[in-house]
C-alpha cells in the first residue's frame, strides 16, 4: 500500500524576527503531528474492519485511493481544530523553547 506523504511547509524562508518564527513553527509542527495521528487512526480503523470505514474494496488501487483520502481527510480535520491536540502540543513546544532560552541565559551569567 502506498501512502502519500503529508506536505511539509517551506521552513527555509525565515521571518525577520527569530522570536516571531518560533510560535508559527511550533503551530505548524503541532498541526502536522495531529494530522498524522488522525490519519493513522483512520488507517487503523479501515484495516480493522473488512469493509473499512469508507466501504468495500480490497485491491491495490482501492488501498492507494483510501490512503490518499485518509490523508486529505486527516489534514482537513486537523486544519479545522482537530481534537485539540495541536494546541496542547504547541503550548508545550513554546514553553519548552522559552524554558531552554531561560536556562541558557542563566548559564551565560
Amino acid at each position: 500500500m502506498n501512502v502519500s506523504p503529508l506536505p511539509l511547509p517551506d521552513i527555509t524562508a525565515l521571518p525577520s524576527a527569530a522570536t516571531a518564527a518560533k510560535p508559527s513553527k511550533a503551530a505548524a509542527a503541532a498541526g502536522q503531528f495531529e494530522a498524522l495521528l488522525i490519519g493513522q487512526m483512520l488507517k487503523s480503523e479501515r484495516e480493522s474492519n473488512e469493509d473499512g470505514w469508507m466501504g468495500g474494496g480490497g485491491d491495490s488501487a482501492a488501498e492507494s485511493a483510501y490512503g490518499m483520502a485518509e490523508n486529505q481527510f486527516a489534514q482537513a480535520i486537523a486544519s479545522r481544530g482537530g481534537f485539540g491536540l495541536a494546541k496542547t502540543i504547541q503550548h508545550a513546544l513554546e514553553n519548552r523553547t522559552s524554558d531552554t532560552a531561560d536556562n541558557e541565559a542563566v548559564i551565560k551569567k
